[in-house]
């Protein structure tokens, strides 16, 4: 149960005075359904102001507030501006410009002859000095003043700043005293205030003090919840595998294992015969070698008499990853199979039992695997690939289907800087996968400008009378009116027309049943082109695709551009990957590019990126809104996670957990933060 100090804070915004239908949409639109959330919704920037008793103090391009008394009315032919003109106590005339509809406020609240205090930026407009549409008009000195310093938030269509400003303001007066759950050494050496105090500041002026702060409480609440998981786990009751390799002894592997395979084979082996369930994340670059890690782990299961699940994001990559293991595991003659939402009938039926009687020994399917119906006689492993599109949420319900709970191998393509493996997967213990087998060959990659598009369109014809198969990765859905974004829909249509019913389109908004039907098309061959926005990131495995074309590349992140170009190479052809960029190239979008010339290495490329983007996306999952934290900076999750963990660490181990003063206070930033399933997890929910 959330505790009764924060269920204020936790009231719908519909609650709030002024709040209508009108107003919960734009505010929904920007995540922002309860005062908790107007109260983190934190200011972009701040605009500063200099107060001037006369024009002559300020200079043209300043943001002002000034003593202006209005001494005429003009409204200008046709559908020009309105202007109001007044005059300083020296006698300086400025134009206050509005255009539109803005006109009728102005007459109202800009009477001539009575003096006003008009907040905005002078320009001027050839000879005439001139503020257009002014910031505030305020009747008294004293209401101008207090617009000095002024938070500009993000907004949504059908909100201004005043409003947001105004809906904050009423949030922040509903600011309960909270107990403190940061260590006291910590709070000293840094200097921060308590949280109340932080995020009035926050919202008030540029203090980063305050900004560090309500950061530091995100990362420790995520820590703090991720180290309880850990912490339950290691005191669960699982059931130790430990497997005498006659089934292992029997797989003809096409490659030898590279030393990384083999070590993080060996660290499974370890984990998997203890008695607490293994927490372990497998990361490993495209290619690297993560499927038969995982099928060495499913094969000590069956081993050890009992059976193993592998949950795969989609159904294509599950029936891949379905086929990928049937071949491999062949000689062994161990019974796995596919279960998908789609099987239905007999089929389902007769899967469901084999499970129930344990003569399957390997399920391999999405999220179907895990519902009611779905019983297993004996499930001791879970492997779980695409970790980051499954929350810790699913994951525990996938743990509860053994007898005890089983051991959990999560694996990801996507390879995490260290610095933030911590803030997504602090629960877990890491192997990494940073060797390519042997037998993949390097992707050629080479960087054009979109001038050349023609040349590649007429390239693509060449590649394709080759008996080749090839992506082409678009950054946006649709066109957008005002930008000249590569729309995925255009492009299919001007391709399609030129190479005819070989081009197939996937994008995140078709139906799940057209996206799968097109996938499999090209998987099988039928179609030679598959344009794509970056859904293909994780996906399909077809080694006839030896071309991956990526337009517009400057616009995605290094870690993303590795992971599409990840798609080919993927059989014994050469491959090629061309970024095609755009005309206005950012530096860092010319270094972004370049590094993808220079390196296949995923693991280096995910540290530049992280350098690169500063404060942008994490890991490349922004787009999917999969990242933890919406306080916390990228700068401040470098600079503070750390900290953050070690308090977590000392808080669990050596100061008495959320038992102790401050893990009551703990228990509430939880709480706070909706990091309670840390709490139920306690419990032992």
């Amino acid at each position: 149960m959330r505790p009764e100090l924060l269920n204020p804070l936790f009231a719908d915004t519909e609650s709030m005075d002024g709040v209508g239908p009108k107003l919960r949409k734009p505010l929904a639109r920007l995540g922002l359904t309860r005062l908790r959330d107007l109260l983190y919704h934190l200011p972009d920037r701040f605009v500063q102001r200099h107060s001037v008793s006369t024009l002559d103090d300020a200079t043209v391009g300043e943001q002002i507030v000034a003593p202006l008394t209005p001494i005429e009315h003009k409204a200008s032919a046709g559908r020009g501006p309105f202007r109001v003109m007044a005059q300083d106590e020296a006698g300086n005339i400025c134009a206050l410009t509005y255009f539109g509809r803005a006109s009728y406020t102005a007459r109202k609240q800009l009477p001539t002859g009575e003096k006003r205090w008009i907040a905005g930026r002078l320009d001027q407009y050839g000879q005439m000095l001139q503020i257009v549409h002014p910031d505030h008009v305020a009747q008294d000195s004293a209401g101008a003043m207090g617009k000095l310093v002024e938070p500009i938030y993000p907004l949504a269509e059908g909100l201004t700043q005043p409003r947001m400003a105004a809906l904050v303001g009423q949030s922040l007066s509903h600011l309960p005293d909270l107990p403190e759950w940061i260590e006291s050494g910590v709070m000293q050496k840094q200097g921060w205030p308590a949280w109340k105090e932080a995020l009035l500041r926050a919202h008030k002026a540029e203090d980063k003090p305050a900004r560090d702060r309500l950061a530091y409480d995100e990362l420790l609440a995520n820590s703090l919840a991720l180290m309880l998981v850990r912490a339950a786990n290691r005191q669960r009751k699982g059931q130790p595998l430990s497997g005498d390799g006659h089934l292992r002894r029997k797989l003809e592997l096409p490659f030898p294992l590279t030393g990384a395979q083999k070590r993080s084979i060996a660290e499974v082996e370890g984990d998997l015969g203890q008695t607490s369930p293994m927490l372990r994340l497998l990361q490993g670059d495209v290619g690297a070698g993560k499927t038969v890690v995982a099928l060495e782990a499913l094969l000590i299961a069956v081993e050890s008499g009992a059976q193993g699940a592998m949950l795969a994001p989609t159904e294509i990559l599950a029936r891949q990853h379905y086929e990928t293991l049937r071949q491999m595991a062949a000689p062994t003659g161990v019974q796995i199979a596919l279960l998908t939402g789609r099987d239905k009938g007999k089929a389902r039926e007769s899967i469901l039992m084999g499970l129930m009687d344990g003569s399957i020994d390997i399920v391999v399917g999405t999220h179907a695997i895990f519902q009611d119906a779905v019983t297993y006689r004996n499930l001791a492993l879970v492997v779980i690939d695409e970790q980051h599109r499954f929350g810790v949420g699913q994951r525990l319900m996938l743990t509860r289907k053994g007898r005890v709970t089983p051991h959990c191998l999560a694996m990801t393509a996507t390879p995490i800087p260290r610095t933030l493996t911590l803030a997504e997967y602090g629960e877990m213990d890491v192997s990494r996968l940073d060797e390519l087998p042997p037998g993949r060959q390097a992707i050629d990659t080479r960087v054009i400008s979109s001038e050349r598009l023609g040349d590649v369109v007429a390239g693509l014809e060449r590649h394709f009378q080759q008996g080749n198969q090839a992506y082409w990765v678009c950054p946006m859905v649709r066109e957008n009116e005002n930008e000249d974004i590569a729309a995925a829909e255009a492009r299919y249509a001007g391709l399609k027309e030129r190479l005819g019913d070989d081009v197939v389109l996937v994008h995140g908004q078709l139906k799940s049943e057209e996206k799968d039907a097109a996938m499999e098309r090209f998987a099988r061959g039928d179609a030679k082109l598959l344009v794509a926005t970056t859904v293909i990131e994780v996906g399909v495995d077809v080694p006839n695709a030896t071309l991956m074309v990526i337009e517009q590349a400057e616009r995605f992140g290094l870690a993303q551009l590795h992971q599409l170009r990840g798609r080919v190479g993927r059989g014994s052809k050469k491959s090629v990957c061309l970024l095609i960029r755009g005309e206005n190239l950012s530096e860092t979008g010319r270094e972004r590019l370049a590094l993808m010339r220079a390196t296949q290495d995923g693991f280096r490329l995910a540290e530049e990126d992280l350098r690169l983007r500063g404060g942008g996306e994490l890991l490349g999952t922004r787009q999917s809104g999969d990242s933890p934290f919406n306080v916390a900076s990228l700068e401040q999750i470098q600079q503070l996670l750390p900290v953050a963990h070690d308090d977590a660490r000392l808080l669990v181990e050596r100061d008495g957990g959320l038992d102790s003063p401050r893990g009551a206070a703990a228990r509430i930033l939880l709480y706070l933060f909706e990091r309670d399933w840390g709490v139920q997890l306690l419990r032992g929910g």
